[in-house]
């Protein structure tokens, strides 16, 4: 069976790593100089790895948007694992408020997806920021930069510089799920692989990871919807 990899070379790279991402793609991050010989003889060592991991259930397609649900009154959207209700409002609101439910000015119009996803940003910057600075003087860890980023494929990541991203629909999961993945992405900066040790890490800080991944692996396509 053929198995495609996309390789990404850089030269900040020390070594070579293989990771495949949510929609099933496989990425093969190689240090600059790497030949296409070696990272074949790599990704070949590793095929079963790579299978293993591309049938796991928390990998999975882009669904469509939910039929019918769009922005209007009676409609709800996701926010920290719970669904609240939505109330478009014609007069005497600029922006998006929140207060257990969705206020949101009808006169954004089309923009009202647009308005709401910044709302997500800006609540995502506000709640997740803080809790990667808890978790990382918990674990005695340094990062460099925390960054709240748009990535479709990835809860989060960590990079060669110490920086860790984390996508912003995080936010509209339980917070027991995002303490979970900000304490995977800063343990990888105590153990780079997933490894017995690295998982003890995450385990030990985050005694509920396995809820987190079950509420992943069951509601992860509910957070790439637009509500």
């Amino acid at each position: 069976m053929e198995l495609t990899y996309i390789i990404q070379r850089s030269a900040m790279r020390r070594k070579l790593t293989i990771t495949v991402e949510r929609d099933r793609s496989v990425v093969v991050h190689a240090p600059e100089g790497t030949s296409d010989e070696k990272i074949r003889q790599v990704v070949e060592s590793k095929r079963q790895w790579i299978y293993e991991k591309i049938g796991h259930p928390q990998k999975y397609q882009d669904l469509p948007h939910a039929p019918g649900k769009e922005l209007v009154s009676g409609e709800s959207a996701l926010y920290l694992g719970r669904q609240y209700r939505i109330e478009m409002v014609k007069t005497g609101l600029s922006e998006i408020q929140f207060a257990q439910r969705f206020f949101i000015p009808a006169a954004h119009g089309k923009k009202q997806a647009d308005a709401l996803r910044e709302w997500y940003i800006s609540k995502a910057k506000e709640k997740i920021v803080p809790r990667v600075r808890h978790h990382a003087r918990e674990l005695g860890v340094n990062f460099a930069d925390v960054r709240i980023v748009d990535n479709r494929y990835r809860w989060g990541s960590c990079t060669v510089n110490n920086n860790v991203n984390f996508n912003w629909r995080l936010i509209k999961a339980p917070m027991f799920v995002i303490d979970y993945i900000i304490v995977h992405e800063l343990a990888h900066l105590i153990e780079t692989n997933h490894t017995p040790k690295f998982m003890n890490i995450v385990r030990a800080q985050s005694p509920t990871m396995e809820k987190a991944r079950d509420w992943l692996k069951e509601n992860g396509q509910l957070l790439e919807q637009a509500i």
